[in-house]
């Protein structure tokens, strides 16, 4: 009997989970919970907001946890959580780097704040441009 992944094309074959994706499962269950594929990473959203970016790899500088959150809102959440900073290339974001040493807690306690709808967290995108139309070719 063949496998499943062999009756599917190969875009509907599922893919491997993200390395961090253990961080937001606590978050699938919200129905209104949706994950995006960004530039190898993985966006996540829950209520309409984007809430995390989970970020693995070799590069220090991007591997952990992007917090989308407002500017206005660091100093706040920084003292709260001492292992968020300033992500060095998106600044408006604050960073949870793999590397930190309470990693594991304080990803788990964000995830926990976004549960209960705290305001700090999260970044309503903005639309979509409609694409243009493409005319006859010549």
């Amino acid at each position: 009997m063949p496998h499943l992944d062999d009756l599917l094309l190969p875009r509907e074959r599922a893919r491997p989970a993200h390395p961090l994706r253990w961080i937001v499962e606590p978050l699938m269950d919200d129905p209104t919970y949706l994950e995006k594929a960004m530039f190898g990473s993985r966006g996540v959203y829950v209520r309409g907001q984007m809430v995390f970016v989970l970020s693995a790899g070799d590069d220090p500088d991007w591997a952990g946890v992007l917090v989308a959150t407002d500017e206005t809102r660091h100093a706040a959440l920084q003292r709260e959580f001492p292992a968020l900073v300033r992500h060095g290339m998106l600044r408006k974001w604050l960073f949870l780097p793999i590397a930190e040493e309470h990693f594991e807690d304080t990803a788990i306690a964000l995830v926990a704040r976004v549960q209960h709808g705290d305001p700090r967290i999260g970044v309503t995108p903005r639309p979509r441009k409609p694409r243009a139309k493409k005319g006859p070719i010549g």
